[in-house]
């Protein structure tokens, strides 16, 4: 499996560390109780919903996390679509190119899955809640045309402040 590293997720921490933790050493106990009321806040929001759910519960599974780590390793640890842009910054996330949500079908198809920063990943998210009108207070598209390829994603992610 390799030895893949990321950037702290400390806001301006560029200190290297392994995939495994979110913080550095000099950071983690800033977050340490910001970060248990905030994953126990959002799991809870994500539970009142049963189709989200559902698609959530795909997150444990093995599967998951098997493809997770094939995603990491085949981009190297880094953001694809910062990449396409001519950027090179760490990616922490794994996304789907065509959210779960428009199509379920392509949830496990690791040919759907790309690494993210989190800045892009939130300019993603932006975008696709107007194509394919995902999101909790929007309409699913069905006549939306499912990109497939990230060089298609009309985001310009050089105006993200990601570096």
């Amino acid at each position: 499996m390799g030895n893949k590293v990321h950037t702290c997720a400390h806001q301006g921490c560029r200190q290297l560390m392994p995939f495994s933790d979110r913080y550095c050493s000099q950071h983690v106990e800033l977050h340490r109780r910001d970060t248990k009321q905030f994953d126990k806040t959002y799991n809870i929001k994500r539970q009142r919903d049963t189709v989200t759910k559902e698609r959530v519960a795909f997150y444990r599974t093995k599967q998951w996390k098997l493809l997770r780590q094939q995603v990491i390793e085949r981009d190297n640890g880094l953001d694809q679509y910062a990449l396409r842009d001519g950027l090179i910054v760490p990616g922490k996330l794994v996304d789907h190119i065509v959210p779960i949500e428009f199509a379920p079908e392509l949830k496990d198809d690791i040919n759907n899955l790309v690494l993210t920063s989190m800045p892009s990943h939130k300019a993603k998210t932006e975008w696709e809640q107007e194509h394919y009108g995902t999101g909790k207070s929007n309409t699913i598209n069905k006549q939306a045309v499912p990109i497939k390829d990230i060089k298609y994603i009309p985001i310009d992610f050089n105006v993200l402040k990601i570096i």
